[in-house]
């Protein structure tokens, strides 16, 4: 015999019993029995394939099902068994509500996320550096997977010249804080996501305190200084670094782990100023940064979620002239002097002295 709670929503079909007990050998079987004796309760929890509603949760012993082997779970003498469906403004860390299981329906349904997987999502904390044009695409799908807490740091004002690239903001937007813009859309899209903005630069001064509160990074800044800043942050606080970044018509993504290699590696030093001109100067294809910021979204996702391979050690470069994606292996150097065998690089620096440029802005 198992003891089966009963919540509320429920209790009008087992005729106001709290608690219930029954025989059977797993949860599919406990079902089957349970409806035998209260008429209705398993219309209430599975569809017509026999399959759970994902608004639906089964715990055995405090431990959701997904977890276990789903309805097929077995059942021993005395375990206890809570049948919790979802109500009104469900939390995030137990059922899913109706709109969130409608919402994230097409994820549960994949045997790689499920419920769990998007629980993770909604648990997670990531933060972008630039609501522009590599952080406008990623927000958007990040925010739209159900990433719970996304950090946005910008000090920029939405101008007419970012509006064909930087998808966050729209013409109502001119003037505004990014950060501000990006949270509004973001929102509107997903209301489950928290939109923390930081309205400040990212500096030497702070980083470490606003990198320190999440998860992961998403890099989409515009100028060396802020990238270099970003990557030895991470490298101290031991978070993964998703970076991008675009030029004209190309565009790369990579992966940086704790101890894995970092953008120091890839790049030692950064070129003479006014070597590599920025977007404002040279020019971008308006829907290049949607690829690059996608792949960074993509790459993020995988992740939280450990799925796949991600881009760590990996290069990922795209010529959307070609429409070519080609891949060059990268690598930890030991001579690095952030994260090589004898660092030299111990703390944050003067990055605009080490870049002989400023600070400008922080999505291209």
């Amino acid at each position: 015999m198992v003891k089966v709670y009963i919540p509320t929503v429920l209790r009008k079909i087992t005729n106001g019993q709290t608690r219930v007990e029954a025989e059977a050998a797993d949860i599919r079987s406990l079902l089957d029995r349970l409806e035998a004796r209260f008429p209705g309760l398993k219309g209430q929890l599975v569809d017509s394939q026999g399959n759970l509603f994902r608004f639906v949760n089964v715990y055995v012993n405090n431990r959701e099902v997904d977890e276990l082997q789903g309805l097929g779970t077995p059942l021993r003498e005395e375990d206890e068994v809570a049948l919790i469906p979802a109500m009104a403004g469900g939390a995030v860390g137990g059922a899913f509500s109706l709109e969130q299981g409608l919402r994230y329906a097409r994820h549960i349904i994949l045997p790689e996320i499920g419920g769990q997987g998007q629980r993770k999502l909604l648990r997670s904390k990531v933060l972008l550096i630039g609501a522009g044009g590599l952080g406008s695409p990623a927000a958007l799908y990040l925010g739209a997977a159900g990433v719970g807490t996304m950090g946005i740091v910008d000090f920029d004002t939405v101008d007419l010249t970012n509006l064909h690239r930087q998808i966050l903001h729209g013409h109502k937007n001119i003037g505004r804080l990014k950060v501000d813009s990006a949270r509004e859309t973001v929102n509107d899209i997903n209301p489950d996501v928290q939109v923390v903005p930081h309205r400040e630069a990212l500096t030497s001064a702070n980083a470490l305190e606003i990198i320190g509160q999440y998860d992961l990074v998403v890099n989409g800044c515009d100028n060396f200084a802020t990238r270099y800043l970003a990557n030895d942050a991470c490298y101290f606080l031991k978070k993964p670094l998703v970076d991008g970044s675009i030029f004209r018509f190309e565009g790369q993504a990579t992966v940086f782990m704790p101890g894995k290699g970092c953008y120091r590696c890839l790049f030692p030093a950064p070129p003479p100023p006014g070597a590599v001109p920025s977007c404002a100067e040279a020019g971008v294809l308006g829907v290049l940064p949607g690829i690059i910021g996608v792949i960074q979204a993509i790459e993020t996702i995988k992740l939280i979620l450990g799925l796949g391979e991600p881009l760590v050690n990996r290069l990922l470069l795209f010529d959307s002239l070609a429409m070519e994606f080609r891949e060059v292996k990268i690598r930890r150097a030991p001579d690095c002097p952030l994260c090589g065998d004898n660092p030299t690089v111990t703390e944050l620096i003067d990055y605009e002295a080490f870049c002989g440029g400023p600070m400008a802005t922080t999505g291209g």
